[in-house]
């Protein structure tokens, strides 16, 4: 997906100031899982309950992943 060179960049953002978003109808308070909107395309993600572990997304990372998801790829049977 990303070269090497585009994760170690992604990876070198300053991300401190980015807006964390929750999913819909959740309290700040909940254990969630929050998305912050990067530059490029790219997708920060990170658990409120672990918020310094933050993993990041380029736009083609997220965007096969958001598919994958709509497909039913990672459904449980």
């Amino acid at each position: 997906m990303g070269t090497q060179q585009e994760k170690d960049a992604l990876y070198a953002l300053d991300i401190s100031d980015v807006e964390w978003l929750g999913a819909p109808g959740t309290e700040d308070a909940e254990e969630r899982v929050e998305i912050a909107y990067l530059p490029e395309g790219a997708v920060a993600m990170r658990s409120s309950a672990d918020p310094g572990t933050v993993l990041r997304y380029t736009e083609a990372e997220w965007t096969a992943f958001v598919l994958g998801a709509r497909d039913g790829e990672f459904d449980l049977t």
